[in-house]
């Protein structure tokens, strides 16, 4: 058995959405498997609480920008006294900043990709990539395409999907208890959307739909974000705000889960969706928009209906669809667990990032001169 690693793992993010869930999915499976993390973070960040919180060794340090050479020294000095075999970099400013920072202290570094944007050829892409890690992990087939299309040397991408922790997803209250406080009526088709409201989400699309539709389904959406305002405005406007509950942010999840009988994640773009894997962990059927790793996970006429994006006739066909076939919505629900358990759990992530370690630290790793 190799010896212990010690990972130094960081986030730039002051926020925390699904990304940092997993990392802390990671955290916790490595710490498990008897390695050390580390976790740097910025000052006063959720990131920053959370580690503490758990246990895990934390350093709090500025990352304001791409332009901060300031963060990069500083990180370099932390690196001489925190003794670390790699660095895990798992934001687009974190690669940046401590890829530069890995690079001058001489450790191997690897970059974590989740979103489904294109990656732009140039300087910037053939640096990052060609010198500042030695591996690129994606999250999904969907996001490994991305990184070969802007560039990126095949042999240096690893696909590692996104994971679910199916502890986290045990209902505290129930479906009967949450379905009550939240007012539906126990024979009411409820759809669930659990989102930050941004315009990538989708929502406003959700909403035109469910506004085209002859069934009255109600929606639970749970969830905040700067598209708050601009979305209640549209269920008035399309005529749906009596079907439509805004829940805000929410931590019961799993409850929310339990309680409602179709999981809705419309989409713009999406480098998975861990959402739409926790619905179907959680026995769910999906309606989902054809989008990045979406497309991959949610297996059509399997475990949900894929639909185009920005297409809310078809959205609403496909919500009819499973609204008005109370068998279809069974059977689609009954084959999640099973999709979830092929490849999406927490401890084969975990397994998969071990293993990539140990691949970047043997020294018959295969030279990037062979790689290119």
């Amino acid at each position: 058995m190799p010896d212990p690693l010690r990972i130094v793992h960081v986030d730039s993010e002051r926020g925390f959405s699904g990304g940092e869930v997993q990392v802390f999915l990671l955290m916790e499976g490595l710490r498990a498997r008897g390695h050390h993390n580390v976790l740097i973070c910025p000052p006063g960040s959720r990131c920053e609480s959370e580690a503490r919180e758990r246990g895990i060794e934390t350093l709090a340090l500025p990352m304001r920008n791409y332009t901060d050479g300031l963060a990069v020294l500083r990180l370099r000095r932390a690196l001489d006294t925190l003794r670390a075999d790699l660095l895990h970099l798992h934001t687009g400013r974190a690669t940046w900043l401590g890829g530069l920072a890995a690079r001058w202290a001489g450790l191997p570094a690897i970059t974590t990709r989740r979103m489904d944007r294109r990656v732009k050829r140039g300087w910037r892409t053939r640096l990052i990539y060609g010198w500042l890690v030695e591996r690129a992990v994606a999250i999904s087939p969907a996001v490994a395409s991305r990184l070969e299309a802007g560039g990126v040397p095949a042999s240096l991408v690893r696909t590692i999907r996104s994971s679910v922790d199916l502890g986290a997803l045990e209902p505290a209250a129930g479906r009967e208890a949450t379905r009550k406080a939240l007012g539906a009526d126990p024979d009411a088709v409820v759809l669930l959307c659990l989102a930050r409201l941004h315009k990538r989400k989708g929502i406003d699309v959700l909403l035109r739909a469910l506004g085209g539709m002859s069934a009255k389904p109600r929606l639970w959406i749970a969830g905040d974000g700067p598209e708050r305002g601009a979305l209640e405005a549209l269920a008035r406007e399309t005529g749906v705000d009596a079907q439509v509950q805004f829940l805000g942010m929410r931590s019961d999840a799993a409850d929310l889960l339990a309680g409602c009988d179709v999981f809705v994640v419309p989409s713009r773009s999406e480098g998975l969706g861990v959402v739409a894997l926790e619905a179907m962990a959680a026995a769910r059927p999906v309606v989902a928009s054809a989008v990045g790793g979406l497309a991959h996970a949610v297996v059509e006429g399997r475990t949900g209906l894929l639909v185009s994006p920005e297409d809310p006739d078809a959205l609403a066909r496909a919500l009819a669809r499973v609204i008005e076939d109370p068998a279809l919505r069974e059977s689609l629900g009954d084959a999640g667990p099973g999709r979830v358990a092929e490849g999406f759990l927490a401890e084969q992530m975990v397994e998969a990032y071990e293993s990539l370690y140990f691949e970047v630290l043997t020294p018959a790793a295969v030279p990037r001169d062979e790689q290119a």
